[in-house]
């Protein structure tokens, strides 16, 4: 094989492997559970301040719209959106946007696995 069939072949797997990432927004989360996300906003009360689709009285207007594919890429315009970041958001934005609109709210680390969870499937 030639040094440029060869330098082709490893772009091409490399594409590939970039494609099979998805930008991480859809990846699984070890241990969610997003059946539970009606639960755990209902706790909460996201929805007092965002619009969550496919979840009961969601319909805030405070706080971005927190649909899956809204376009958001990164999490208060600071972090890459990845369900990490997305799971360490719900937890403390405080400490990640002193002064944020977006209290601290007290949120366990199993629930906002499983919040982050099903933001990222819808």
């Amino acid at each position: 094989m030639s040094r440029r069939a060869c330098i082709a072949a490893l772009l091409a797997a490399c594409a590939l492997a970039v494609a099979g990432c998805g930008g991480g927004d859809d990846a699984a989360i070890p241990g969610a559970d997003p059946s539970r996300a009606q639960e755990v906003s209902d706790t909460y009360g996201c929805g007092a301040c965002h619009t969550i689709g496919g979840l009961r009285d969601a319909s805030g207007r405070v706080g971005p719209e927190l649909t899956g594919g809204d376009g958001h890429r990164a999490i208060a315009g600071r972090l890459p959106r990845t369900p990490g970041n997305l799971q360490r958001w719900i937890r403390t934005p405080q400490e990640i946007a002193p002064g944020s609109l977006m209290p601290d709210m007290g949120v366990t680390e199993r629930d906002a696995r499983d919040i982050a969870a099903y933001l990222s499937s819808h």
